[in-house]
Order: structure tokens, then C-alpha cells, then sequence
């Protein structure tokens, strides 16, 4: 369904009385983030972390759900007036089959295995510790002075956004279980200047769709290639192919991105296998460009396949896909102005454009059929950027000099950035929590 029109409260909460609290919950909460980046957890297996996250929310007084969606936690708080405007807070949980090379004193050496029975390190490497402990101590910031603000909070603590995972939370029978929110709030820190924010009305992420292509030969014995059908020579010609579709297919004015992550082929070097696989990420910014990438990469794959004489059709499976991510342009613009009047202007920017990553925060939204805003934070100290660097942030991106998200050097600063992801969270909220005298949104 789609979303309903954005609609904040004429009387919204003041933020101020909440976060007078926020020092004095800063220490305990570096000491958490400092431990959930000590222990990461896979997709789906966030157990541990959930149970962190469910015990602090009912230490701070909140209801709470567990085993949402699999190892997804749920937290309802009420305000001063249960009846005002509902307010969903999204915080994701897992981490990333990476090996830290941070250096840190509380780095990672976890390690897990993967659904395929591969043991993998594991690594915080896309800061959704900091995202945890964030809405962690807003939940209680908000809790603490639950007689100041009018309405519902739902904190809602998901498994597996690396692989898509605020789908089975919805299945779940999350709109039957839970208060309908008035809209979705979320937020991911990255290799931006710590204190800075930035969003956009509209298109503020990419859709994501992920492919699993196996091409199908002939093995045999690597000294006689002339009698087998070599799917290691068509994977790569496919993996060359693939790179000129975005270049000569898509117009410079559209945004694509189109990636082989991964070839597994073969296991001796005198050995051609039967088979190879590519798992491919394609990132767009409309659906017009979607459809003609996924096309083309369908037609480069069977074409290159047929020009080897493959005598079986390759298989291309689609596995995950992320949506688009649309930020509400009313709720956009309520956001701002919250977050210019609690940190300045020159700290809160406007994107330019629509960024190359995704989330799969938008599905809450758009599934439920209500407005969202989704935000990014910096999280690098100020000193690691020059001059030069600050004054091209949003024109020319992220210098690639410094790590960014995925990368296993990637180390937010925990000050001020847990600070400021609290921050931004509880002004969000009061935003759209009506006053403790007011009622619905709107009125």
C-alpha cells in the first residue's frame, strides 16, 4: 500500500529535557559499544546481541518482544499519552564475514561459520555496533523521561540487514503485533567527519539486487583444453563484459553500479571444471535502470556462454534484493529542521544525490504503508580529513585514502560519535512524539 502522507505533531516533544541525561549515560554506553564490537555475530545469529539489547530495554522499563523475525528484538515504550503519534526507531545488529585490521584495543577475533559450514572471521565492519548502542541509549533517555513526550515508541533491534533481513521481521506478523507507526526513523554511520549529517527528500539509497550465475562446460584434464568446454575461460569473459554495462548502456545522467564479487571454479590447476560461479551485486537508482541492467547482464551471460559452445544454458538466481530507499519528502524536511536546531546548520547537509549503497530499512515502510526518513552520520575523527577534504565531501564523496564501510580497517571514533547517534535519534523522535498534553499527530 502506499505510504500515507507525513504528518508531525503542531505540539512536538522537546528534546532537551531527554538528552540533559545523555552524559550521564555516555560512559556506560561506551563500555557497550566497546563490547558489542569485541563480539560480533553474523546474520541471523545475532544471539548474544540480542539478548544484550532485550535485557537493557526491559532494565529501562520497555515491553519487549524477542525471536522477531528470528533472533530480532522489539521494544514498546508509552509516553505521558499512549494515544499520541507511534514512532518506529530501527537499529540493525549484524556484522560482517571480515577480518579486523583495525588495531583497536577491543578488536575483533571472533570468529563463526557461515550457512555453508565455512568457518569465517567476523568483524563489526559496517558499524551496526554503533547503530545498536545508539538506539540503545536513546530507549532509555526516552524512558527516563517518558512523562515528557505524548505517544509510542518502537525500538526495533533487527537481524541480517547485511542479507536483507527486515523481511521475515515483517513476516513475522510484525503489523499485527506491534502499534502501526506514524513513520519510520533510521540511521548508519559512516567514513564522514564525526558531528556531521546528511540526508535527502526522495531516492537516498539504492536498490540492490544480488545473482548467483553458474555457467556450465566440459571438465577434463587442464593439458588437453581442446576437449572440454573451459567455464573458467566464460566466466571471465562475462566478468569482462559485465563491466560495459553501465559504461555504454546507461546513460551518464543515471547512476548503476555493477559488481562481481566472488568466482569460485575448479580445484587443482590441472584440472578444467564442469562449472563456475559469479555472485554479482547490481546497485540502481530507478527501476527504469534496474530492468535494463538485470537485462543486459541476462543477455552478456547466455550470449558468452553460447560463444563457447556451452551445451547447457547457464542458470542465473536471483538471491537477495533490496528496494529502493525513499525518504518521505515532509518527513525530510521535519528531520532537518529538528537536526539544524539541535546541532547547527553547518553540521547538517543536504545530499546531492541518491548514494550508491542500500539498506533494506525502507521495506518497514513500505510494506506497513507509512512515510520514512533515513539518515547518515559521520563517525571518523575530524583530523583524519584535510581542509580540502571537508569542502569536497559531498561533491566528490569519501576520500579512498580512508576506510570505509566493509572495510576491516573501518573504526568509527567512539567519541563523539556515539553522542551524536543518540542525539540524532531522540531529536527525530521528538519530532514526530507529540508534547505530554498533546494527542494524535497533526492536531
Amino acid at each position: 500500500q502506499p505510504p500515507r502522507p507525513a504528518s508531525a505533531p503542531s505540539t512536538p516533544a522537546d528534546p532537551t529535557a531527554l538528552l540533559h541525561g545523555l552524559d550521564n549515560v555516555l560512559p556506560a554506553l561506551r563500555d557497550l559499544y566497546k563490547d558489542l564490537h569485541q563480539h560480533p555475530e553474523l546474520s541471523f545469529q545475532e544471539v548474544r546481541t540480542a539478548g544484550i539489547v532485550a535485557a537493557r530495554l526491559r532494565a529501562a522499563g520497555w515491553e519487549v518482544t524477542e525471536a522477531v523475525g528470528g533472533t530480532g528484538v522489539v521494544g514498546v515504550l508509552h509516553g505521558a499519552h499512549p494515544a499520541g503519534p507511534v514512532v518506529l526507531l530501527r537499529a540493525d545488529m549484524d556484522a560482517l564475514p571480515v577480518r579486523e585490521e583495525t588495531g583497536l584495543p577491543y578488536a575483533s577475533t571472533a570468529t563463526a561459520l557461515e550457512p555453508d559450514g565455512t568457518e569465517v572471521p567476523v568483524m563489526h565492519a559496517c558499524g551496526h555496533d554503533v547503530h545498536v548502542a545508539c538506539l540503545l541509549g536513546a530507549a532509555e533517555l526516552l524512558a527516563a523521561e517518558r512523562e515528557s513526550w505524548s505517544g509510542t515508541v518502537l525500538a526495533v533491534f533487527q537481524p541480517g540487514e547485511e542479507v536483507g533481513g527486515a523481511p521475515r521481521m515483517l513476516e513475522d506478523g510484525f503489523a499485527d503485533r506491534f502499534p502501526r507507526p506514524d513513520v519510520c526513523l533510521g540511521q548508519h554511520v559512516g567514513p564522514a567527519p564525526a558531528g556531521l549529517v546528511g540526508t535527502r527528500p526522495g531516492a537516498v539509497m539504492s536498490a540492490c539486487d544480488t545473482l548467483r550465475i553458474t555457467v556450465f562446460g566440459r571438465g577434463g584434464h587442464g593439458s588437453m583444453p581442446e576437449a572440454t568446454i573451459d567455464p573458467v575461460v566464460i566466466a571471465a569473459a562475462i566478468v569482462m563484459r559485465l563491466q560495459t554495462v553501465v559504461s555504454r548502456e546507461i546513460a551518464a545522467s543515471r547512476s548503476a553500479v555493477v559488481t562481481v564479487g566472488a568466482i569460485h571454479a575448479g580445484t587443482r590447476a590441472n584440472v578444467i571444471p564442469d562449472e563456475a560461479e559469479l555472485l554479482v551485486t547490481v546497485r540502481t537508482t530507478t527501476p527504469a535502470t534496474r530492468e535494463k541492467v538485470l537485462a543486459a547482464i541476462e543477455r552478456i551471460v547466455n550470449a558468452e556462454a553460447a560463444a563457447s559452445g556451452a551445451e547447457r544454458a547457464p542458470r542465473i538466481a536471483p538471491e537477495d534484493r533490496l528496494p529502493l530507499l525513499v525518504n518521505d519528502q515532509a518527513g525530510t524536511d521535519v528531520v532537518l529542521a529538528a537536526f539544524r536546531a539541535q546541532l547547527g546548520a553547518d553540521r547538517v547537509f543536504v545530499l546531492p544525490s541518491t548514494l550508491s549503497g542500500s539498506e533494506d530499512f525502507g521495506t518497514f515502510g513500505e510494506v506497513l504503508g507509512v512515510p520514512s526518513v533515513f539518515w547518515h552520520f559521520g563517525g571518523l575523527e575530524l583530523s583524519t580529513f584535510t581542509e580540502a577534504d571537508i569542502v569536497s565531501l559531498l561533491e566528490d564523496g569519501v576520500p579512498a585514502t580512508l576506510p570505509g564501510n566493509h572495510s576491516p580497517k573501518f573504526a568509527p571514533a567512539v567519541d563523539p560519535t556515539l553522542e551524536i547517534g543518540v542525539r540524532l535519534l531522540v531529536t527525530a523522535a521528538c519530532a514526530w512524539l507529540a508534547g505530554p498534553t498533546a494527542g494524535e499527530p497533526g492536531e
